[in-house]
């Protein structure tokens, strides 16, 4: 099953809390909440993009603020969730929540704030304008919404990395890998990459000494393709090793492999790498390759400053 939304929450947190009026601590809630709510253990494992958290866990957390911020609910404690008075109050009137009532709670200033405010019709006479749709709400959590946001933003970052590179010359490409692997700690120094490709390179574009006196190297191959790199290419690739007497390789390119490539890499001796196109737009960002950040401060607060001494 999916993980139902933040909203789908609110009322089971709240019949459990009240059912708990000295209060309950947050991992007894999830505990409850994750049977009452038939979750499975792939329920469990689904993290948020960032993988930072368990998703069932963040929507029982944001249901939780949405009944703090009506008033009915707080945090005494750190880890610890207890009804209100007026929680209590609430509970007790309200045998079931309706969808109105669950649709007003979850609605909250801070999550009308978040939502994007709908655009006016351009149409001025009255007679043709068009009501535009309501859109249906949002149940993701904000932490949801904002790594939705950056996942949205790293692909298109990825297309124009694949672009740019895509307009640029062989060699600048086979210059870009190696900086990139030099990036993420392969090479002594940069002294100690080595760009070799051009006519007789031998199906060898560059070279990594792993240690200072050059015993241990890893070779690479680069391709700035469209199309899918196959077994031929991969195989060329290995012969070219051989005749290194080298064991390590890693052949990048800026397309796709296939099905048959991947499984001659496998067979291959020794240790070969195969990245393609997503993979090295995606080391590009997380390495500073090519790329610049710009820093996205996100408050939470410090609940050990808050704690007693």
């Amino acid at each position: 099953m999916t993980v139902p939304t933040y909203d789908r929450f609110i009322e089971p947190l709240l019949r459990y809390l009240a059912a708990h009026a000295e209060g309950a601590s947050v991992a007894d809630v999830y505990e409850a909440l994750s049977g009452a709510m038939k979750l499975t253990a792939d329920d469990h494992a689904e993290l948020l993009p960032s993988g930072t958290q368990a998703v069932f866990k963040n929507r029982i957390g944001w249901a939780h603020d949405r009944l703090k911020r009506s008033g009915l609910s707080a945090s005494p404690r750190r880890g610890f969730w207890q009804l209100t008075p007026e929680g209590m109050a609430f509970a007790s009137k309200h045998t079931t929540i309706s969808e109105d009532e669950v649709e007003r709670l979850a609605n909250s200033e801070v999550d009308r704030i978040l939502r994007p405010k709908p655009q006016k019709d351009i149409l001025s006479d009255s007679s043709l304008a068009v009501e535009p749709a309501t859109p249906p709400p949002d149940r993701s959590s904000p932490e949801e919404r904002i790594e939705a946001a950056l996942a949205e933003v790293r692909h298109g970052v990825a297309r124009d990395l694949l672009e740019n590179i895509g307009r640029s010359p062989p060699e600048f490409f086979e210059k870009l890998v190696l900086e990139l692997l030099h990036a993420m700690g392969y090479g002594t120094s940069r002294s100690a990459l080595q760009r070799v490709g051009g006519s007789g390179d031998g199906g060898i574009d560059g070279i990594i000494s792993l240690d200072r006196l050059g015993l241990e190297k890893v070779y690479i191959q680069a391709k700035r393709w469209k199309n899918p790199v196959g077994s031929p290419e991969i195989q060329g690739f290995v012969g070219a090793l051989q005749l290194q007497s080298a064991s390590k390789g890693v052949f990048i390119t800026t397309s796709a492999f296939t099905k048959d490539a991947k499984q001659a890499a496998a067979r291959a001796r020794g240790s070969i790498v195969l990245v393609d196109g997503e993979q090295l737009s995606a080391l590009m960002m997380d390495h500073g390759v090519g790329v610049s950040h710009k820093a996205l401060q996100v408050p939470k607060v410090d609940s050990d400053y808050f704690e007693e001494d």
